[in-house]
């Protein structure tokens, strides 16, 4: 099979992107097909063209992930004659020929629907779930309200940070809280604010980021996370990170947390959190695969975070981790979701 995986773009999620698409394509060469890794933002730019991208080599750098997000101006800057657009020069064209595209895109304009959308448009098969579901996915204000009722979930706001309300929102908020940007991952832009100065940092912050923003409850407990693959939860994972929280250097920084998998819990919460991922999953109108993000009490009960349509594949990742849980190996894990997406476009879903 002929598959063109794509990756990096222009999100704050750029490096960990191509470092899910260097192992992504890897892992298919592995296995006998045609696989080739274009960066969505600079697509033929400087790269290898027609068959020879087939077999153009993965660059190390991609399989490495520098502890800082990317500096997207910079980036930008890099490519000749910038049209503005986030596709790069041929992507489109390159996608028509392949039999399908593993998404390996997180982030804006990778998980937002908006590629999905346009590969919908050109008649082109591509992985994970739909325009439709990856842009409700997107939106964690959105998410909740539809999901809210159905299973637990912290009670939030959603507020635009300007410089001109940073005073106000302050003086009103009360911590502890979480702010979060209402369209971001990997933790980018994520701060736990448990006093008034931390929190107008990380309102200052949220304003820098665009300004819509999450302002959530915060739950002490327990961060669990747990994949959906088809119809079917995969075993829960458990994150511990050795400083801080969950963020995105202790993400992507092989040893900075420890992660359990499966989770050490018992088989009621197993189950409950399944069960709400599974929720989630079809609430939203999700298809073959994400991975919903929990906090869990210490009386067992689950608040559903986030859920992650185009969840990371680098070798810290998580899905990966509780495919292998459930006996399935990197590689086949990749096979198994072209399969069920090729499932998923014939359906229209």
């Amino acid at each position: 099979m002929k598959i063109l995986v794509l990756a990096g773009g222009l999100s704050p999620e750029r490096n960990v992107s191509l470092s899910s698409g260097a192992l992504v394509c890897q892992a298919l060469r592995d296995r006998g097909h045609q696989a080739a890794l274009m960066d969505m933002f600079f697509g033929l730019d400087g790269a290898a063209s027609g068959e020879n991208l087939y077999a153009a080599p993965i660059p190390d750098s991609f399989k490495r992930i520098s502890r800082q997000a990317p500096d997207l101006e910079e980036v930008r800057s890099r490519r000749a004659g910038d049209s503005g657009s986030f596709l790069g020069d041929g992507v489109l064209e390159t996608c028509r020929r392949a039999d399908v595209v593993f998404l390996a895109l997180h982030g804006a304009c990778g998980e937002d629907g908006r590629i999905q959308a346009a590969l919908d448009l050109a008649g082109v098969p591509y992985t994970g779930s739909g325009y439709l579901g990856s842009a409700i996915a997107m939106d964690k204000d959105l998410t909740k309200r539809l999901v809210a009722g159905k299973v637990k979930t912290p009670q939030w706001e959603t507020v635009t940070v300007t410089e001109e309300n940073i005073e106000e929102l302050t003086a009103r908020i009360k911590p502890p809280v979480v702010v979060k940007p209402i369209a971001s991952g990997s933790s980018i832009g994520v701060h736990i604010a448990k006093r008034k100065d931390t929190l107008r940092q990380a309102l200052e912050e949220s304003a820098n980021l665009g300004g819509r923003t999450i302002i959530e409850e915060y739950i002490k407990g327990r961060e669990i996370q747990v994949a959906v693959l088809g119809d079917q939860a995969l075993p829960s994972i458990e994150i511990i990170p050795k400083e801080g929280f969950y963020n995105y250097a202790n993400k992507y920084q092989p040893g900075a947390s420890h992660e359990v998998c499966p989770a050490h819990i018992s088989a009621a919460w197993e189950k409950a959190l399944g069960a709400a991922a599974l929720t989630v999953f079809q609430t939203i109108g999700l298809s073959v695969y994400a991975r919903a993000d929990f906090i869990v009490t210490p009386e067992g009960t689950p608040y559903f975070l986030e859920i992650n349509t185009l969840p990371g594949m680098t070798p810290t990742s998580l899905v990966p981790q509780e495919a292998a849980a459930a006996g399935i190996s990197y590689a086949s894990l990749c096979e198994t979701i072209i399969q069920k997406s090729l499932e998923a476009r014939k359906e229209g879903l």
